[in-house]
């Protein structure tokens, strides 16, 4: 089992940046597939970009793709998400979440960190 910590989220205005944090605790980090959601007020929740356990492939969503970066470091238990040029529109709580090898659902959750971006 896994418990994730997310951590950098704040109120930035539009076209700055953001790093999102994600802690890990538990065995065997190196070993989840990890990826980064939102969800905005009222709509469900989006999936924006996952990493594999060995981060040799990433994925990004087009609606983030070019502005938003995943990366992971596995020595420090941590997945991050680089955010640029924000947009009011990618405000939300942003949540991160692992992924066990052979498993079709994500399944660890953390609790989330909001991200207010200002116009």
């Amino acid at each position: 089992q896994v418990q994730l910590v997310e951590s950098g989220g704040g109120l930035v205005q539009a076209g700055g940046s953001l790093r999102l944090s994600c802690a890990a605790s538990g065995r065997s980090f190196s070993r989840y597939y990890m990826g980064w959601f939102r969800q905005a007020p009222g709509k469900e929740r989006e999936f924006l970009a996952a990493i594999t356990a060995s981060a040799d492939y990433t994925y990004h969503a087009n609606s983030v793709k070019g502005r938003f970066t995943i990366s992971r470091d596995n020595a420090k238990n941590s997945v991050y998400l680089q955010m640029n040029n924000l947009k009011p529109e990618d405000t939300g709580v942003y949540y991160c979440a692992a992924q066990n090898a052979g498993s079709l659902k994500y399944d660890y959750w953390g609790q989330g960190t909001q991200v207010t971006v200002s116009s």
